[in-house]
């Protein structure tokens, strides 16, 4: 028997709304900024792979605390930065101001853009558009406000370096949202194939690494459980049994990938650096 379309079992897709709402509470806790900071020679390559010329028109998506649209704004280039965080953007336009810079900053949803069709030279994100729920549309708004024959730019955390391993580890004691894809798979030529291939001219993808520096293994333990939102609140919806052995399996995976000999920590993790044109 065959049930008519109507009356076959609807199953509810994820609820974009709420989980944005639940993803603006982990951004906005701790102080995202603080671990920021350290990555922003990622958006200094990223516009360098972009080759961007001065005077061109750059959309950081989810710019967060500022490090692609510092590194745009450098080259001369009329920076829009763009985030759902007031706060993050609040932390840019300070760094922008010490260092004299033009940005102009505007709350806004990746997966919604306050902007027109092909208005934009160049779109820019670095560890940010990532992380949007509904990763279909995101990748959509991108194409959509970058101009033909623009770029856009992208530093995406792959699945298999440390960061990927990460976010693996965490997703074992607290289940991500139900319908919902890894942030890594951006970091894949899987998804750039499908989400941006029919959309695009070409689609260059490079390999490469972000060092994590830090005191110990501890001290970057401390700091990702302190002021990394994701991992904040992974620990605060743990008891303290769970709790003990997340911390143990991450010293674990960092003893795994730390190249340092001397009690310090130095590890490599593996991104996409993503230039696509238009």
């Amino acid at each position: 028997m065959t049930l008519s379309p109507s009356l076959e079992p609807q199953v509810a897709g994820p609820d974009y709304a709420a989980i944005k709402t639940k993803q603006q509470a982990v951004w906005g806790a701790g102080d995202y900024a603080r671990i920021g900071v350290t990555l922003q020679i990622v958006g200094e390559r990223l516009c360098e792979a972009m080759d961007l010329h001065a005077g061109q028109s750059v959309l950081d998506v989810a710019g967060g605390n500022g490090n692609a649209s510092l590194a745009a704004a450098r080259r001369f280039c009329k920076v829009v930065s763009t985030d759902y965080v007031e706060a993050l953007l609040a932390k840019s336009a300070r760094r922008a101001e010490a260092e004299g810079l033009a940005i102009d900053y505007q709350t806004a949803d990746a997966e919604n853009l306050p902007f027109g069709d092909a208005t934009f030279d160049n779109v820019i994100s670095t560890y940010g558009v990532m992380f949007t729920p509904n990763q279909a549309q995101a990748a959509a708004e991108l194409c959509r406000v970058c101009r033909p024959g623009g770029k856009i730019g992208l530093a995406n955390w792959t699945p298999a370096g440390f960061i990927g391993q990460l976010f693996k580890t965490v997703g074992r004691y607290v289940a991500p949202p139900a319908g919902v894809s890894s942030p890594a798979v951006w970091g894949t030529r899987e998804f750039l194939d499908t989400h941006f291939g029919p959309h695009v001219q070409a689609i260059e993808a490079q390999p490469q690494h972000f060092t994590f520096r830090y005191q110990s293994p501890q001290h970057w333990l401390d700091v990702f459980s302190t002021y990394y939102g994701p991992t904040l609140k992974a620990f605060e919806a743990l008891d303290d049994e769970a709790g003990q052995a997340l911390r143990g399996e991450i010293l674990t995976l960092i003893e795994a990938h730390n190249r340092a000999t001397d009690g310090t920590m130095v590890v490599p993790s593996e991104y996409l650096e993503i230039v696509i044109t238009r």
